[in-house]
């Protein structure tokens, strides 16, 4: 019965949401055709729930600038001012809206992170796939990009082991304060967030 009133919550409120901002979801697209081209939108697959994979879609923050070699350059240096203010803002994740109306996310949840990640969870870390993943979450309450990746874990499977209607909206509710003071948006000198490399045991 838990899971059934998250998932009518979850629908219901992403679809209103996505009605109601429709038309700042068409200026932002614009604004990323106009400075970064084609495509507005980044879609990469990631692990949901129990590790199955599936297609997140954000709006563009980075250009695709490659060195002489052909790689990507350093995320830093491919992040645009739009992208920049779009990451702030979170303006970025109103795509992702569309994933939880799909069912393959939740409004609340532990972050889906890369697939190539997966291999690298101790057993206790891959608990964190046991529910679906979510726009935001215990660890993005609590620190975001500033805490750990070993903390931003176990705060994920705390919520995996404590998870109600009442938890998920104190999260939505201190989520939007969080986006309106800016925390945690990236890793202490990094413009984005460091790659997880696994936990040394």
């Amino acid at each position: 019965m838990k899971l059934v009133v998250k998932r009518c919550l979850d629908l219901g409120f992403a679809s209103l949401f996505l009605l109601a901002v429709s038309p700042l979801l068409v200026l932002v697209a614009l604004l990323i055709a106009a400075t970064m081209g084609r495509p507005v939108l980044f879609r990469q697959e990631r692990p949901g729930l129990r590790g199955e994979p599936f297609r997140l879609a954000k709006f563009r923050t980075m250009t695709d600038l490659r060195d002489d070699s052909g790689d990507l350059l350093p995320d830093g240096n491919r992040l645009t001012a739009l992208g920049r203010f779009l990451r702030a803002t979170s303006l970025d994740e109103l795509p992702t809206l569309w994933n939880v109306v799909r069912g393959e996310m939740s409004l609340v949840g532990p972050r889906p992170l890369l697939m190539r990640y997966l291999e690298r969870y101790s057993p206790e870390q891959a608990r964190r796939h046991e529910v679906r993943p979510g726009i935001t979450g215990w660890a993005q309450v609590n620190g975001r990009n500033e805490l750990s990746w070993e903390e931003k874990f176990e705060l994920d499977v705390w919520y995996v082991d404590h998870q109600s209607l009442g938890l998920d909206l104190a999260i939505l509710a201190k989520t939007l304060r969080t986006v309106l003071r800016r925390e945690g948006i990236s890793a202490r000198g990094q413009a984005t967030a460091e790659e997880f490399k696994g936990t040394a045991r």
